[in-house]
């Protein structure tokens, strides 16, 4: 079992950065593919990026590239979300997820191969 716990969310002017950090506990995240997904309100949850076991490789949703840097630090079993250059359609909960996998390098975009998730941290980004 593994409990993430998001946070570093809030209120920030667009133009402005954030961020975000899942701290795991329960099991080391080293045996997982990590994710960040969000959702805006009135809409379903999307995926935002990953990164893989190993840290080489990462995959974001076309609207956060070249913006936003996912990253890991096993040592400190936490994950973060580096978000930059913000917009106020990134408004949305984030939320931090986890997927069990034998594979170093893979990544994983679809919310069905995830096995646990945290509750969540807001992000607002006013106009």
């Amino acid at each position: 079992q593994v409990q993430l716990v998001e946070s570093g969310g809030g209120l920030v002017q667009a133009g402005g950065s954030l961020r975000l950090s899942c701290a795991a506990s329960g099991d080391i995240i080293i045996s997982y593919v990590m994710g960040w997904f969000r959702q805006a309100p009135g809409k379903e949850r999307e995926f935002v990026a990953t990164v893989s076991r190993s840290g080489d490789n990462t995959r974001y949703v076309d609207s956060v590239k070249g913006r936003f840097t996912i990253s890991r630090d096993d040592a400190k079993n936490t994950v973060y979300l580096q978000m930059n250059s913000l917009k106020p359609e990134d408004t949305a909960v984030y939320y931090c997820a986890a997927a069990a996998s034998v594979y170093a390098d893979n990544t994983y975009y679809v919310q069905q191969q995830y096995n646990y998730w945290g509750q969540g941290t807001r992000v607002t980004v006013s106009s």
